[in-house]
């Protein structure tokens, strides 16, 4: 039963040892590769939690615009809900509807307001979507970076076979290592960034769909209120 954690320790430690040979060209390659992973972890994670985040209080939005009789209410409680793109999109319809109704007390065009919203969600879905190219070079670029430690070692390794004058495996055991870690160094910096790219992603095109839905909803919401006026007037 113990002879896993010691076959764990006895892996781990040659692992190290073998980094701790390498040359300075594959130490460089694992360098770059650890880099690219640790920026590209934290976009993850900032990432994950922006969404998780903006899909409460979208959720939370929709609910307090769905019960509000008036747009001026939601309006006041919409920093509540700051996280949530659909904030955004209603704000940028609003402004309009207030521009409108300030010069000439009623609302003109309708096309102008949707126009608004249109641009309010754009802007939030490019701030969702900041950093993200980030991890679609780091899928892209890390296999290769990690092939190119591969190949060098693979360099290195015949260099040490010419060199020692026969074919034994301790002349080219040491470049095959570096060959190895490296290619797995790179496999491990981009398969993550694949796997959360397109996941990030589709949440971000849900979101964009989630926008022009509410978009309507707003609009909706503008002609039923400009329907009232005329009504509530004759009262």
């Amino acid at each position: 039963m113990q002879s896993f954690p010691v076959l764990a320790v006895f892996v781990g430690g040659e692992i190290v040892d073998m980094i701790s040979n390498m040359g300075a060209v594959a130490k460089l390659v694992l360098l770059a590769l650890l880099a690219f992973s640790l920026v590209s972890w934290a976009i993850i994670l900032t990432k994950w939690s922006l969404l998780r985040r903006a899909r409460a209080q979208s959720g939370r939005f929709v609910r307090a615009f769905r019960k509000a009789q008036r747009l001026q209410d939601i309006a006041a409680v919409a920093d509540q809900f700051r996280p949530s793109p659909l904030v955004g999109v209603f704000e940028g319809g609003f402004d309009e509807v207030k521009r409108q109704a300030s010069s000439s007390g009623m609302l003109r065009n309708l096309t102008v307001i949707q126009r608004g919203m249109q641009i309010g969600a754009s802007e939030e879905i490019t701030r969702l979507e900041r950093n993200m190219p980030w991890l679609a070079i780091t899928a892209a670029v890390t296999p290769f970076v990690g092939l190119f430690g591969t190949v060098w070692g693979i360099i290195d390794a015949f260099h040490g076979l010419g060199t020692a004058g026969a074919a034994t495996l301790r002349a080219v055991a040491p470049g095959i290592s570096e060959a190895l870690i490296t290619t797995a160094a790179g496999l491990a910096a981009a398969i993550p960034a694949v796997i959360a790219y397109n996941l990030i992603g589709a949440s971000i095109r849900e979101f964009a769909a989630r926008s022009d839905d509410f978009a309507l909803e707003v609009l909706n919401a503008v002609e039923h209120s400009q329907a009232q006026a005329p009504a509530e007037t004759r009262r």
